[in-house]
């Protein structure tokens, strides 16, 4: 198993976090989007928020490959109808390139290396 860490900002609007929150709520998600997590071998996938910066922590098993994701979710288009709902209340980091959301996360400490 393997942990990836990713972070993306949202757009600074308490109306449009709330909403964003809303539909990241369990009975607000889309079925469609939580199988083709799964499907691309995702074990465990978590959002945090503070103030407008979202962090992502996910656990995939070793079948999985960010390059297929990638594929699966461009040939997908509920995940495309998704994507293009949630760029309503994502902005990407100053420092993302053209077109990219969530941006991997260095990690830079570990307790269990000391």
């Amino acid at each position: 198993m393997e942990r990836y860490c990713y972070a993306l900002d949202l757009v600074d609007d308490p109306e449009l976090i709330a909403e964003y929150e809303r539909w990241h709520s369990s009975e607000n998600g889309w079925p469609e989007i939580r199988e083709s997590i799964l499907d691309a071998h995702i074990l465990s996938m978590e959002i945090y928020r503070t103030g407008n910066r979202l962090f992502m922590i996910m656990e995939v098993s070793d079948e999985f490959s960010a390059t297929r994701k990638a594929e699966m979710d461009a040939s997908n288009p509920k995940v495309q109808e998704w994507e293009q709902l949630m760029w309503r209340f994502q902005k990407p980091l100053p420092w993302a390139k053209e077109g990219e959301k969530w941006l991997p996360m260095q990690r830079i400490f570990d307790l269990k290396a000391q």
